[in-house]
């Protein structure tokens, strides 16, 4: 299998190199400026449509592990931005499957507590509220998008093994707190063999 990764640097995109290589699939990782990684490196912004459009030919799928840095004038709206760049090289290449990194924490639904409805999300969406519009914005492009895209939402990410993890579809996973960076990624890969979550959002937590 041939992937390509979008936000190869961060540790969710690192972790899916890692996996992605110790499963034998075939990895590119697109960055925005050199980087060490362990597979084929293609150097473009979002904004290289004919670079992209190369990186994401042929492919199997995208995995999209974007970060929320939208208080960085120079990186825009990086989560819409990244959709809008993927769905276009998706389009330019005929690749149709995408798995994209979303965040519990941007949604209050029944999976919630009253505790986590309440009092926790509420604050955390004031304090993340830029980032987590971005990814409403992005999340809308999928929709509409015509690609078949998967969106894995965690809950805080930590640094840490591997470890069993619950997964709950369209609403977030009751009690869940955390999850690891490399469950994010080993539940990315899992999407790619379960076609009852294209078109879902697959939210993960232990």
């Amino acid at each position: 299998m041939k992937l390509t990764v979008f936000g190869a640097t961060g540790g969710i995109g690192r972790q899916l190199i890692k996996q992605g290589q110790a499963r034998g699939y075939r990895m590119t990782a697109i960055t925005r400026r050199p980087a060490d990684l362990d597979c084929e490196v293609v150097v473009a912004d979002l904004a290289d449509a004919e670079a992209l459009a190369a990186a994401v030919a042929g492919c199997d799928a995208v995995l999209s592990a974007l970060g929320m840095r939208v208080k960085d004038p120079s990186r825009g709206s990086v989560q819409a931005d990244g959709a809008r760049a993927e769905v276009a090289a998706m389009r330019a290449t005929g690749v149709r499957r995408l798995v994209s990194v979303d965040a519990a924490g941007r949604v209050t639904d029944s999976g919630d507590g009253p505790v986590t409805r309440y009092l926790a999300k509420p604050l955390l969406q004031r304090i993340l509220r830029e980032g987590f519009a971005d990814l409403a914005v992005a999340e809308g492009i999928l929709r509409e998008s015509g690609v078949d895209w998967t969106l894995i939402a965690p809950p805080r990410l930590t640094d840490g093994e591997h470890r069993p993890y619950r997964t709950v579809l369209d609403v977030n996973v009751r009690g869940g707190r955390s999850l690891a960076r490399a469950d994010v990624a080993d539940a990315m890969f899992r999407a790619l063999a379960e076609p009852s979550w294209i078109h879902r959002r697959v939210n993960v937590a232990y």
